[in-house]
């Protein structure tokens, strides 16, 4: 029985540990995002490189997953989500690790977020997202909802718990125990409880071939060439330029403000709970309002958070309200991105086409960090950037409401 036809009860009653299970599996592939802010400043101190050194490892990983996004959605559009996302978790912690055992040469450390790279191709959203897909239908706004609070756990916990370890044991030990703190929570949930209608198994109602076979949609040359696909990848590449940066600078940020760092990592940690809050908050306006207004709205926050950023200094109480409308725009850009190519496209080849713009995505974090670094590195502050992210942050919000509305019907039937 396809989702549309038991209604958003039958969908919860039947399949409420998937959004549950897909949140910590999506989060894994944030935890080398949202978890760097705490090192960038020990690793710089330690090896003596500058900040746009220490983070452009993380635009080589971001680079590669770009490349790799449209084939890893080709692949679950033929295989299912479930055997990508146990090998994805299990290759991402320990290459999380790894990044601890950094000698010191340049190359040594580019080359482990090669690693990095490699092993974050199994957990990349369109694997949990295409999960949730398959499974609801009237309630799909909040599943995906759920799920996308993955990041919003990390962003929440890792640049505390970071901090706090870095003072305690030093970075190195500090990055591999998160990891495993990490993978001892996410890979049993991920085991038992992640299986989306095109993985083979599971119980009698879940029917996997019935509703492969039944799912509609547009095909993947038909999205590309589309409009609405041009405006969407547009939006993605410009907002996580900004995002990912700000909440990777977002310690460095407030301590070039004279803030000390423990505090700052607490600040920081507001993110993650505006996150939460705007992933569920976007989740059910999604379900109930035009996604393309929600997502406009939204997309704003950020750039009132950092003219807030500029004109309060040190003020802790500044920090703190800008902290939180980033996080939850943070919160709500997966969920606006998903929730409009499952409406515009259909879920026939929604692994592909969002694949293409995870690549966008990936092109955002992969520049935006960098991009950051640079111009601290040149300018001595982050104000140049920050003005950056409020232009982008306009023509994203811009962009989502030129969108029409959706014609398509989505719906496994």
């Amino acid at each position: 029985m396809s989702a549309s036809r038991i209604g958003a009860a039958g969908e919860w009653q039947r399949y409420k540990m998937l959004p549950i299970s897909a949140a910590l599996g999506y989060g894994t592939s944030t935890i080398h995002i949202y978890g760097l802010g705490p090192y960038i400043e020990p690793i710089s101190q330690e090896f003596g490189w500058s900040r746009t050194q220490t983070t452009l490892g993380l635009t080589i990983q971001a680079f590669i997953g770009e490349l790799c996004a449209i084939p890893i959605g080709l692949l679950v559009d033929r295989i299912g989500p479930r055997l990508l996302g146990l090998a994805g978790v299990l290759l991402t912690t320990g290459a999380f690790a790894l990044l601890g055992t950094a000698t010191g040469d340049i190359g040594n450390w580019y080359f482990l977020w090669s690693v990095m790279a490699l092993a974050t191709l199994p957990v990349q959203a369109t694997i949990w997202t295409s999960a949730v897909a398959t499974r609801f239908e009237a309630s799909r706004g909040l599943a995906f909802a759920i799920t996308l609070c993955g990041a919003a756990i990390v962003q929440t916990l890792f640049p505390y718990l970071g901090a706090k370890l870095i003072a305690a044991y030093g970075w190195k030990v500090a990055i591999a125990a998160q990891a495993g703190i990490w993978l001892a929570i996410t890979f049993p949930m991920v085991f038992f409880f992640f299986r989306g209608a095109h993985d083979r198994g599971g119980k009698t109602h879940d029917a996997p071939a019935t509703e492969r076979a039944e799912l509609t949609g547009a095909r993947f040359a038909e999205g590309l060439r589309s409009s609405i696909y041009l405006r969407l990848l547009l939006v993605s590449l410009l907002f996580t330029f900004t995002i990912v940066a700000l909440v990777v600078h977002f310690v460095p940020i407030l301590s070039a403000r004279g803030i000390d760092k423990i505090e700052a990592a607490g600040l920081a940690s507001l993110v993650g709970v505006g996150s939460i809050v705007g992933r569920l908050g976007t989740g059910l306006l999604l379900d109930r309002f035009r996604g393309s207004y929600v997502g406009a709205v939204a997309f704003l926050l950020p750039a009132i958070g950092c003219l807030l950023l500029m004109i309060s200094g040190s003020s802790i109480a500044g920090a703190a309200a800008a902290a939180a409308l980033i996080g939850l725009t943070l919160g709500a850009e997966v969920d606006v991105i998903v929730y409009l190519t499952t409406k515009h496209f259909g879920l026939k080849n929604f692994g592909a086409l969002y694949g293409g713009l995870l690549a966008a995505l990936s092109v955002g974090a992969a520049t935006g960090p960098l991009g950051a670094s640079v111009i601290f590195d040149a300018y001595g502050e982050y104000s140049p950037f920050l003005w950056i992210v409020v232009g982008f942050m306009v023509a994203s919000s811009l962009a989502l409401a030129s969108l029409p509305r959706p014609v398509f019907d989505p719906s496994p039937h």
